[in-house]
């Protein structure tokens, strides 16, 4: 019952099973004490009619005192057992999945965020999460438990009588044919109502981000408007489930109460006909009044169950994912980057041929060509944020997709274009380059960065918070934070993706005077859109459709013939005297 199947059903953990095996036992004990309760109800009932009919001595009444005292404590104890295990744990067992997810999330190649929508993964960590929840506390250990408890009293039912017995059941297994037949149309719902959730936080996103560029555009009225039909399309998902399933529910609900008018039919037969006397169909009457109640929550909540399936194949899909993985020990000979016949593919699209070449320590080697023609890819490629489809990356010998990736980045600084601040303060956010750097060691670091300029007229100076993703900065200033930070962790491999681009003459001054200090004697691979800031670089690589088209310094391939590299440095030279 709780192999691997039911886990990965569940989107349990080992612990999480545990958890649900010890709910079900207690609803097991909660179940029959409660029927041991109906048992005294029913013994005192046969000592009253005992009297009635033969005259009988009444009941003792300190012995069913004594039953129903012991009956309270057992039913109080099992109860609060029961809530213990079925909602504390299960608490834990949330925490727990969240923190595997994110784990998980921290572990899995950048190409995967890249095929992923970021909405979509936020629903599955909060809203899944969220669901599964609910069914690990309120359903699962009832649900299993009842069928034990209903199993284990229908037993003693068919010992009794078998003909009430089967009266007073054959509702129970009818209506959960009838659920769990409309399975497929409840999973179905809930996909199209998952799928309207994500469309409906994808279109939030979307008009939060680019709020400035809608304002200046005046779009307003036509993004809402979008946004409003997305959210009718979710309401009317989840109204058209929530419709059907309770249709469902509901049928079930009422044949599944239908066995008390059978038992009273048949139990009438059968005491005409003088098989059976009145006690025993009281008996029964009683005992329909208590087993139909472990289900009453279970049936209104089993179509939670199923819809909650579709979160936990989403919840499985991320755990099945294949993470980078790695040795826990780096060390290269010397930290020389060499790309050897490296082939990559995104979706399906090839975007890396056959590239081959080196890097090497002390050197600036500079990636150019065309837009689309993998030099991102390759800096990235570099870093092991993604896995490379042929080929082979080394640093210093070392083959980096044997290196966990994360102890291969405690090797690499990287400064890219679009710099990602956090709303903290400018003290935090460049100690981000070093976990656990003291003070002084992030404001020398800043220094050598230029930061102190900009940071000294801030009204708290490094302790002034700058608001989501460096609002409150200029680009110039985001950019110099993000140098600090790699000259704050000084690692020997530094990667560049064009860090001055966006920059007017004057931050661009400051911000390369500041990558000096910053690529002295490390290993530099700089991804260049504008060929005037490669002139010093050791050795120029141009990339064409994926291939390594051109190689060398970059005075010999100026005097190269029908030289690519001459050819884009003498196009950007005549764009730069156009003028307005």
């Amino acid at each position: 019952m709780f192999g691997e199947n039911f886990k990965r059903k569940y989107a349990l953990s080992d612990k999480g099973v545990t958890n649900t095996k010890k709910g079900m036992i207690w609803t097991v004990v909660v179940n029959l004490i409660v029927m041991g309760g109906v048992g005294i109800l029913y013994l005192l009932m046969m000592q009253f009619m005992d009297t009635l009919v033969d005259g009988s001595p009444l009941p003792n009444a300190l012995l069913f005192i004594v039953l129903i005292i012991v009956f309270l404590i057992l039913s109080f104890i099992t109860h609060l057992e029961q809530y213990r295990v079925t909602y504390g744990l299960v608490y834990g067992e949330v925490k727990h999945v969240r923190i595997t997810l994110a784990e998980r999330l921290r572990k899995l190649p950048l190409g995967y965020f890249g095929k992923r929508d970021l909405a979509d993964l936020t629903e599955t960590i909060m809203g899944d999460v969220n669901r599964l929840e609910h069914v690990w506390s309120h359903v699962l250990g009832y649900l299993y438990g009842s069928y034990v408890s209903t199993a284990i009293i229908a037993v003693g039912l068919f010992i009794k009588d078998w003909r009430l017995a089967i009266a007073c059941l054959w509702g129970v297994p009818v209506a959960f044919g009838l659920l769990f037949g409309s399975r497929k149309i409840s999973n179905r719902l809930a996909e199209v109502s998952k799928k309207a959730a994500v469309t409906v936080s994808d279109g939030i996103q979307e008009t939060l981000e680019n709020m400035r560029e809608i304002r200046a555009t005046n779009q307003q009225e036509r993004f809402l408007a979008g946004l409003n039909v997305k959210i009718d399309k979710h309401e009317a998902a989840l109204r058209r489930g929530e419709l059907v399933a309770g249709l469902f529910v509901n049928a079930a609900s009422v044949i599944m109460r239908l066995g008390v008018a059978t038992t009273i039919l048949v139990g009438a037969e059968l005491i005409l006909s003088g098989i059976i006397d009145f006690m025993l169909l009281f008996m029964f009457l009683l005992v329909i009044s208590r087993i139909y109640a472990p289900f009453d929550q279970s049936l209104a909540l089993i179509a939670e169950v199923f819809m909650s399936e579709v979160s936990a194949n989403r919840i499985v899909e991320i755990y099945d994912t294949p993470t980078a993985e790695g040795d826990d020990v780096f060390e290269p000979k010397d930290y020389d980057i060499a790309f050897k016949d490296v082939g990559f593919a995104y979706d399906n699209e090839q975007v890396l041929k056959g590239v081959s070449f080196t890097a090497k320590e002390g050197e600036v080697t500079a990636l150019v060509g065309p837009s689309g023609s993998g030099k991102s890819t390759c800096a990235r490629l570099a870093a092991r944020l993604w896995d490379i489809d042929e080929g082979v990356i080394e640093v210093g010998g070392v083959d980096i997709s044997t290196v966990d990736p994360e102890v291969l980045l405690s090797a690499y600084s990287m400064v890219f274009q679009d710099v990602v601040l956090f709303d903290d303060s400018v003290m935090e956010n460049i100690r981000l380059g070093k976990h656990g750097a003291t003070d002084e060691e992030v404001l020398r670091a800043a220094a050598a960065a230029n930061c102190d300029e900009f940071v000294n007229k801030l009204p708290d100076g490094y302790s002034t918070l700058i608001g989501e993703n460096g609002a409150r900065l200029s680009g110039g200033e985001r950019q110099r934070i993000s140098i600090a930070r790699a000259l704050l962790k000084d690692a020997p491999i530094v990667l560049l993706d064009e860090a001055t681009a966006s920059l007017d003459v004057e931050n661009e001054t400051k911000v390369q005077a500041a990558l000096s200090r910053l690529l002295a004697g490390k290993t530099v691979l700089v991804i260049a859109h504008r060929m005037r800031t490669v002139e010093a670089a050791n050795k120029i690589i141009v990339l064409e459709d994926g291939e390594v088209v051109e190689e060398g310094d970059p005075a010999a391939l100026r005097e190269k013939p029908n030289s690519i590299f001459k050819r884009m440095t003498e196009l950007q030279a005549e764009g730069s005297g156009w003028s307005v």
